[in-house]
């Protein structure tokens, strides 16, 4: 089965390669002849050569050192035009031809330094950051601009005429080449229907070729290989030869000197970023047609090296092309070897076969390309517009593709850029920056209290407010966070913002968050701070920033605390002291019968087994319990405090609770004599009660009343903790 695969994988991209290479090589040929021709009729053919050079370099190596399956690197309409222009700039300013050829070749150069950098720098992955909208406008601005560039080809229309003035003078189309054209596309239609055994680019355009030499019987004209405007026509344009070509570009890079760097940079930095953008384009839509995922910064190392080595040999500079990749991928194309296999074809077509390749019909390969171009506009889009939601998401694909008809595809891309910046605005804006909300009488620290300390929590619960925000503050959702939370100036004594959510920040909502700051400490109030993220994904240190600011600092009413239960216990203290005394640290332990009562025990529950129950003494940092050790005792703290924690990875640990003057610990151990589950760590200095398991069990049946009361108060106090926690569970899923 395996080895099936990899035959198939192999079957389709040397299939793919082949018919790519017939669709990209005589393009190639034609943008070379357009860039080399200002120079004078007799370096039209070396600018053929340049083509099928750039072809071959190309698709050998951007291909083997790119990081996109499918893509086909050849010369390209962006670098033609830009390249044509500077040639016929420096004509008419009476350039030497020889130094013209030479500054061509200083621009590929150039630009594929650039590319490298773009590569090595990483900025190529941006292009992951371009939204579906902005991709399906771009991919149907492609097919459109695919179908309006062949459609003359298909009509026979003059060379050089544009869609409309070949659609509005059907005079000049010619049967010929709209017959062969319609046979292509119905052979790629129908072919997929009836066998998937051979690629139906290869069978229609075979079927091209034949109606076109069957055409000959009525038109011999048409079997004549020599100015037949219906074919490609022959590849080898002059006397010399390949190597030749390729020795006497090498040397011409002998005499080039620092001045033509000044008049190239321009020109080659224009390149390379419309390259770029061309291909990471191009890699977009095959990942979306393909169900794939490219490389963008191994691709743009991949496009720097090709266009390189293509500008070494003489050849002309391109880019990840549409239309010869999307033949490729139709053609069955698996991997990138079908790009290496096309620059490979490429070569022996020039080498070799030049004389078949001459006869391949143009109506052919456009009739091909405009059925590939067809089925790359994304008809399924026109469903957005029907729904409200969606709508503007359509209009930001109708922009792309009126920019790309009216203008260009580059224009389009920078259009697309700029839609890309306001989708994510108009999102960030549309997302809520809260939450949620939660009263202080809802949520508590994780110190254990008893139930008259509950009770004034609870009555004085209204006072608080934690505030969780959420995503990105800035200047667009900058007003939302100031109505969440200017309803909690005046009601609230204490305002806890908890930004653990937080994914960015920037001036202006900083400068909200000052204003509510002022309000507050105008109003007596207080505004917390709590778990500050240590670092934003942008590579903001937000608790940095805000001391920097002066949001955050250690003022009376403006405070910041590591963890939220820190800022849950430092309100709580303060709301207990405003209506508790609490005695000195001083006081002696609690004794049997005190520590009964604040526990709201039967009297006599613990009194009547004192034998049984000896105390303990822990200094502060010891460890009262060791996760993972077996015990079976309960703890009562007579004195002092203990934090419970539960170790997590690494150093991380989740805070259970901390147990003070009158608390227990240690009941789990008591009912199951299991293995802790839990660390217990003295804060300070800690006396305690120590009931163990097996003392109270030797004592029989003489205490059943004693174990009977131990054992409901142990219910009743988790039951306490238990209707809490609940109180805390369901406030933080509303």
């Amino acid at each position: 089965m395996e080895t099936r695969k990899i035959a198939h994988a192999w079957t389709g991209d040397l299939w793919g390669g082949l018919a790519a290479m017939l669709v990209a090589l005589p393009s190639a040929i034609a943008f070379g002849v357009t860039i080399f021709s200002p120079l004078g009729g007799s370096y039209a053919a070396q600018g053929a050569v340049a083509g099928i050079l750039g072809t071959t370099a190309l698709g050998l190596i951007a291909s083997s050192f790119g990081g996109t399956d499918r893509l086909i690197t050849a010369p390209c309409a962006p670098a033609a035009a830009l390249l044509g222009a500077f040639t016929l700039d420096a004509a008419q300013r009476g350039t030497a031809p020889e130094t013209v050829i030479l500054m061509l070749m200083l621009i590929g150069l150039t630009a594929g330094i650039m590319q490298l950098v773009i590569g090595l720098s990483g900025i190529g992955r941006l292009i992951k950051f371009i939204p579906y909208p902005v991709v399906s406008g771009y991919l149907s601005a492609v097919g459109i601009t695919i179908i309006a560039g062949q459609l003359p080809r298909v009509l026979g229309a003059a060379k050089g005429a544009g869609l409309w003035q070949a659609l509005t003078h059907p005079l000049a189309w010619h049967w010929q080449s709209l017959l062969v054209g319609v046979a292509v596309v119905v052979a790629m239609v129908g072919v997929p229907r009836l066998t998937r055994a051979a690629p139906p680019a290869i069978i229609a355009l075979l079927a091209g070729i034949l109606v076109y030499f069957g055409l000959g019987f009525a038109d011999p004209g048409l079997w004549q290989v020599q100015h037949n405007p219906f074919i490609v026509g022959p590849l080898g344009q002059s006397d010399a030869h390949l190597f030749d070509v390729f020795a006497g570009n090498l040397s011409a890079l002998g005499a080039w000197d620092a001045t033509l760097l000044t008049q190239i940079f321009l020109p080659a930095l224009s390149l390379a970023a419309l390259l770029s953008i061309d291909t990471l384009k191009t890699c977009v839509v095959l990942d979306s047609v393909t169900c794939s995922h490219h490389n963008p910064n191994r691709e743009m190392l991949g496009q720097g090296l090709g266009n390189l080595c293509a500008a070494l040999l003489g050849g002309i500079p391109g880019a990840g092309t549409m239309g010869a990749s999307m033949v490729n991928v139709t053609s069955g194309a698996q991997t990138r070897r079908s790009g290496t296999m096309e620059g490979a074809f490429a070569l022996l077509a020039f080498l070799l076969l030049s004389s078949l390749v001459a006869w391949v019909p143009i109506a052919a390969l456009g009739a091909i390309l405009l059925v590939v171009g067809y089925r790359m506009i994304d008809w399924r889009s026109l469903e957005f517009f029907r729904t409200a939601s969606t709508r503007f998401d359509f209009l930001v694909i109708l922009t792309v593709i009126g920019v790309a008809i009216t203008v260009d595809l580059i224009a389009a891309s920078g259009a697309g850029i700029l839609l890309a910046i306001v989708l994510y605005l108009r999102e960030q804006m549309r997302s809520t920056v809260l939450h949620r909300k939660v009263n202080g009488g809802e949520m508590f620290s994780r110190i254990v209290r008893h139930e008259q300390e509950l009770e004034i929590l609870v009555r004085n619960g209204s006072k608080t407010v934690i505030v969780e925000l959420q995503g990105s503050l800035f200047f667009g959702t900058a007003n939302q966070l100031y109505q969440a939370l200017e309803p909690e100036i005046g009601p609230r004594t204490y305002v806890i913002l908890n930004m653990r959510r937080v994914q960015s920040m920037d001036l202006t909502a900083t400068h909200v968050l000052e204003q509510i700051k002022d309000r507050l400490e105008a109003a007596g109030a207080y505004l917390i701070f709590t778990e500050i993220p240590r670092g934003l994904p942008s590579g903001l240190k937000m608790k940095r920033y805000l001391r920097e600011v002066g949001l955050v600092r250690d003022t009376e009413k403006a405070l910041a605390f590591r963890q939220l239960d820190e800022a849950l216990e430092w309100i709580e203290a303060r709301l207990l002291s405003a209506e508790l005394f609490f005695g000195d640290d001083n006081e002696p332990p609690l004794e049997l019968d005190a520590l009964e009562k604040l526990l709201g025990w039967k009297p006599g529950t613990l009194t009547h087994i004192a034998a049984i129950i000896e105390t303990r003494h822990y200094p502060a940092g010891k460890k009262v319990l060791k996760l993972g050790s077996q015990g079976d005792e309960l703890l009562f703290i007579r004195r002092g405090t203990i934090r419970v924690v539960l170790p997590l990875h690494k150093k991380d640990e989740w805070h259970i609770g901390t147990f003070g003057r009158g608390d227990f610990i240690g009941e789990m151990g008591f009912l199951d004599s299991a293995r802790r589950t839990a660390e217990a760590v003295a804060l300070d200095e800690v006396d305690c009660f120590v009931l163990s398991r097996q003392r109270f069990n030797e004592l029989g049946e003489e205490h059943t009343q004693a174990a009977a009361y131990i054992f409901e108060g142990i219910a009743s106090v988790l039951a306490m903790r238990v209707r809490f926690m609940n109180k805390e569970l369901r406030a933080l899923r509303t």
